[in-house]
């Protein structure tokens, strides 16, 4: 396992209406239809989340708050941390509490679970390919609607950056903009007179021409947008000392160790937030505790010896 990644954490403050939107999404006006007409009210149950693949955990703090929202008595005894790279079949968690609650929760746990490790783990096989360079990867704002501060907080557990928030951080005028201000020269010195000098300011552009005219009118960053690889070479080497470069465009797996050889400062890959695949991870009821010794206790100490050690 690897220690969790500097800057990896979120407060909770900025996911607790996402869980509560998840919650009433799930559960509606009249919750479980099935768990409350097949579980005794009374009934307790022990549980262990499970990653069933191999990959980097994160989101277990949301997973967690989603199943203590039901229980807030809920037993927990963690075996894993976000941040942490994990084998297949690896116990990340054991609790026990109301059995009810804990079938409530599950899916809408192990949905946050599920995603936001996968994009950490997508982000740690990028950000490997180029470890031996200088580049450092950020993500995008090609987020799932809603969940941004969960899928950035993803990419920093992953051993990632992110770039700008929202369109309110900074100013990165694109070709849009370009196209309606009538070139690059002049959005960017529109830019200028409207932003305050606290506000940097990045210009997107698609080749060496526009990127000349781009550090003519002098700027904080420019984005190298679908690039060849001999014309970022020569891109990246006029921005040497001058400007912080940035590539992006179609970068993948098998790509961004070549763009890192370039030299370019940044790679910002979107596909990390909107298209990765979820990390396969489950929740495993465990309805008779007295008789889940045996084989289970191969897998992961007993609830009680887990309880002891505190």
């Amino acid at each position: 396992m690897t220690d969790s990644p500097a800057g990896s954490h979120l407060e909770k403050s900025l996911y607790r209406d996402i869980v509560e939107t998840a919650f009433h999404e799930d559960l509606g006006t009249t919750g479980d239809l099935t768990s409350n007409a097949t579980v005794d009210a009374a009934a307790r149950a022990e549980g262990v989340i499970v990653a069933r693949q191999a990959g980097r955990l994160c989101g277990l703090e949301i997973a967690l708050d989603v199943f203590q929202s039901v229980d807030p008595e809920l037993e927990v005894f963690r075996l894993a941390e976000d941040g942490q790279d994990l084998e297949a079949g690896e116990v990340l968690t054991r609790m026990r509490g109301d059995a009810r609650a804990l079938l409530a929760a599950e899916r809408t746990a192990m949905n946050f679970l599920g995603h936001l490790s996968g994009i950490a783990t997508v982000t740690r096989d990028l950000v490997a390919r180029i470890e031996s360079t200088s580049s450092k990867l950020v993500c995008t704002r090609k987020t799932t609607p809603g969940l941004r501060a969960l899928e950035k907080y993803a990419v920093r557990t992953g051993g990632g950056g992110n770039h700008r928030f929202g369109l309110f951080d900074a100013v990165l005028i694109k070709d849009n903009h370009r196209a309606l201000c009538g070139g690059v020269a002049s959005a960017i010195r529109r830019a200028k007179k409207s932003v305050g000098h606290l506000v940097p300011i990045e210009v997107e552009v698609d080749d060496l021409q526009q990127l000349d005219e781009a550090l003519r009118e002098g700027v904080d960053a420019i984005l190298l947008d679908n690039m060849s690889i001999p014309d970022l070479r020569v891109a990246v080497e006029r921005c040497r000392g001058r400007v912080v470069s940035e590539a992006s465009g179609g970068i993948g797996l098998d790509t961004i160790e070549e763009v890192a050889r370039t030299g370019v400062d940044l790679i910002s890959v979107g596909w990390i937030t909107h298209s990765a695949p979820s990390l396969d991870v489950a929740f495993d009821l465990v309805p008779n505790p007295a008789s889940s010794r045996g084989e289970r206790e191969k897998l992961v100490p007993s609830f009680d010896r887990l309880r002891s050690r505190e």
